[in-house]
């Protein structure tokens, strides 16, 4: 009898593991991928996640980046060094997820990779996880399985819309750039963005609607995008996979059970990063647990509560303004991308040293008044 399982080794699993683990809790991960495990991603990591634990992550970072580049249809170029007290971590999912599982393991929590969950039964004090490899039991649950996981829906939740979003993942052996840079560019994906990320060798390049239909062609354009920087196409492999945006508050908690990371959608709908918030959840997921496990029979229900306040209500900022700039995205890039403020502000929140809430109200009034004719000039 396990204090906790948790469904899923990616960022939100590892971080709760970890923090549950070094409270003394028993803890299970069950993994259906063999780790150290390929997942496409664009790997780009706020360095405020140091702040959460008690070991260096160097020895999972695979570049520092400090540098960002914007395009409007690959012209119009604006680029800018930001100036935060610590550039982006640009790391590789196998490599970044794996170690931080490594650290949990340290601490005492058990993994159990290669090991898919086909079934989970509520037995009135704890929860049975049923593998391939036979069954488990454990007090409580984490469903951490990502956005295509089967676990929020079998532990009642409702589903909701997820976007999709293509990646090209390229492994190359072209040398990368002198002074390696993170790029976006607007104006080739409709309602969104491409992603352009660069590793220690080679690129992660990726893609995403954020409002309307999806874009059915995103895999040709993000091939398209992938040869202006020289990469050969049989080196490059596609993927498509959905974006759990956060959409508003929701329940997260049910019976001796929570939703974590990209279960609990709460990549943010403005810029898709999904790592921090995924650990955001993973830590405050542990705490809960430690609390309820120790007596405080309200502590799930305040998991829901803390997520809902600490992350929703900067995300509502950050939906709305998604909602002006993709509606119109070349006056968004004219009057907010291009403004000399505005890369080194997104920089700051990336890095979380801002919030939406801080600078989002007048960016919307900005982007606002320059759709409106003859304002904002």
């Amino acid at each position: 009898m396990f204090d906790c399982i948790i469904v899923g080794a990616g960022p939100a699993g590892g971080t709760a593991a970890y923090h549950l683990a070094k409270r003394g809790r028993s803890v299970l991960v069950l993994e259906k991928e063999s780790l150290p495990r390929y997942k496409p991603c664009g790997g780009g990591v706020s360095p405020v996640i140091a702040q959460w634990f008690d070991f260096d992550f160097a020895p999972a970072i695979s570049l520092k980046v400090s540098t960002l580049c914007y395009t409007w249809k690959m012209e119009d170029p604006v680029e800018t060094k930001i100036k935060t007290s610590e550039p982006i971590w640009m790391v590789r999912r196998d490599i970044f997820d794996h170690f931080l599982i490594q650290q949990a393991q340290k601490q005492g929590a058990q993994l159990r990779d290669n090991t898919e969950v086909t079934g989970i039964e509520f037995k009135g004090d704890r929860w049975q996880v049923n593998t391939a490899n036979g069954p488990v039991e454990g007090r409580y649950l984490i469903a951490a399985d990502g956005a295509k996981g089967p676990m929020g829906k079998w532990l009642g939740f409702k589903e909701r819309k997820k976007r999709l979003a293509g990646a090209l993942e390229v492994e190359t052996t072209n040398p990368i750039e002198a002074d390696p840079k993170i790029h976006f560019e607007f104006g080739m994906v409709k309602s969104g963005y491409i992603w352009n990320f660069p590793k220690d060798n080679g690129y992660s390049i990726g893609g995403s609607t954020f409002q309307g239909g999806d874009q059915a062609d995103m895999n040709k354009i993000l091939s398209e995008y992938g040869k202006l920087f020289g990469l050969n196409g049989n080196a490059v492999q596609n993927y498509s996979h959905p974006l759990a945006l956060w959409d508003g508050n929701h329940k997260l908690h049910t019976e001796n059970a929570l939703l974590a990371g990209e279960a609990a959608c709460v990549v943010d709908p403005f810029t898709a990063e999904g790592i921090r918030p995924a650990m955001f959840t993973g830590l405050k997921a542990a705490e809960a647990i430690d609390r309820s496990v120790g007596g405080d029979i309200n502590a799930l229900e305040k998991y829901t509560e803390i997520i809902n306040q600490e992350w929703g209500s900067d995300m509502v900022w950050a939906q709305r303004l998604a909602g002006v700039f993709y509606r119109v995205p070349k006056v968004g890039y004219k009057i907010g991308v291009k403004r000399p403020t505005a890369t080194q502000i997104m920089a700051e929140i990336l890095c979380g040293e801002q919030r939406y809430g801080d600078v989002a109200g007048k960016a919307v009034k900005r982007l606002s008044t320059g759709l409106i004719p003859g304002m904002g000039r």
